[in-house]
């Protein structure tokens, strides 16, 4: 084990203590600037046995959510994950560098009382998460998937596939944009 290894676990056994009644983990790492903040004494967070941060990871959970990260689960630098219902991440999953999670959407149309509209992600076990994805509510991702780079995800993503978005190039001159706008 390296010295930065062994960091790694320290933070971990920090936040653990700093949120001691919300977190429950066995040992995990987190690496430098990375953060799990929890904003309410109903949120719980799980962590698996030998998961794996990286540097200026986040993890936000707030109202009554709960974050749920399997055993040997590798998450990359840059990554976001915000719950505040329920995320659940797969054993042996690993995530590629800036991704982003959301287990809910704002309120924007202020329908109900809440400023929240809530949903779940749930991503199965061995799960491969490329680059720059999003990953949105109501979202569940089958065990043994590949999440292509730069995808959005919304839905259900079947187990033993490849989920890509497919991405157009369209350019528009600034005479039809001008002629748009004026009209």
């Amino acid at each position: 084990m390296n010295f930065s290894q062994l960091i790694g676990f320290i933070r971990g056994l920090f936040y653990k203590l700093l949120f001691f009644k919300n977190i429950r983990s066995s040992i995990f790492s987190l690496q430098s600037n990375s953060k799990i903040e929890v904003f309410n004494k109903m949120a719980r967070v799980t962590i698996g046995e030998f998961a794996f941060i990286r540097k200026n990871a986040s993890f936000r959970v707030d109202l009554d959510g709960e974050l749920i990260i399997g055993e040997k689960v590798f998450i990359n630098d840059n990554c976001n994950i915000n719950c505040v219902k329920k995320v659940s991440i797969g054993r042996n999953t690993k995530i590629a560098p800036n991704v982003c999670i959301n287990d809910h959407d704002h309120n924007y149309k202020n329908e109900g009382d809440s400023h929240l509209i809530k949903g779940e992600v749930i991503i199965g076990e061995n799960v491969w998460i490329g680059s720059n994805v999003v990953i949105l509510k109501d979202t569940v991702i089958g065990h043994n998937a590949v999440i292509a780079a730069g995808s959005v995800v919304k839905g259900h993503v079947p187990s033993n596939t490849l989920y890509l978005n497919k991405r157009e190039s369209k350019y528009i001159s600034h005479s039809k944009l001008n002629e748009v706008k004026s009209s």
